[in-house]
């Protein structure tokens, strides 16, 4: 004879799968009927993550951002604190530090010409300082911003100039 609290047991047993299915069902549907849904599937690439609001990709490789440090076409800003950057920066950057971008941008705003290319850089694949200053920037009306992925370790790792 089974008693009363085995039955409990049995029901919950496949109650508790049939609830988790219920609930994903719901959680789809209801993800699928909303206009602002999140993707089941997302592109997690580097220029997928370091784009604009646009979707358009920022990035700029080493080799062209290299090739615009050496015709000196090109801002490079250092979107790490002030102590990072005063411990070692790529040769003539300037620092605006995304954290503090609200204190600091109105006094860079003059050093900062809006017709030529800005490259936007902190350290770290997952660094997310100089995607946030870049958007930022375009938020601001520069047009002309990209971010480098990575930059100081790419920037070192080629021996290119630093300060």
């Amino acid at each position: 004879m089974v008693n009363n609290q085995t039955i409990q047991i049995r029901k919950a047993i496949w109650q508790i799968p049939a609830l988790i299915v219920l609930a994903a069902i719901t959680a789809i549907g209801t993800n699928a009927w909303r206009s602002d849904g999140i993707p089941l599937v997302g592109d997690w690439s580097v220029e997928a993550r370091f784009s604009d609001t646009a979707g358009d990709s920022m990035v700029i490789s080493f080799e062209q951002a290299a090739e615009r440090f050496e015709k000196e076409a090109a801002l490079f800003l250092d979107a790490r604190p002030q102590d990072q950057y005063l411990e070692g920066h790529i040769l003539g950057a300037l620092n605006l530090p995304w954290q503090e971008v609200d204190q600091h941008f109105m006094e860079m705003a003059d050093r900062i010409d809006g017709s030529e290319m800005i490259i936007t850089y902190c350290d770290g694949e997952s660094c997310d300082l100089s995607h946030g200053l870049a958007l930022f920037l375009k938020e601001m009306g520069y047009e002309n911003v990209r971010v480098l992925v990575n930059g100081w370790t790419v920037w070192q790792q080629a021996s290119m100039p630093v300060d």
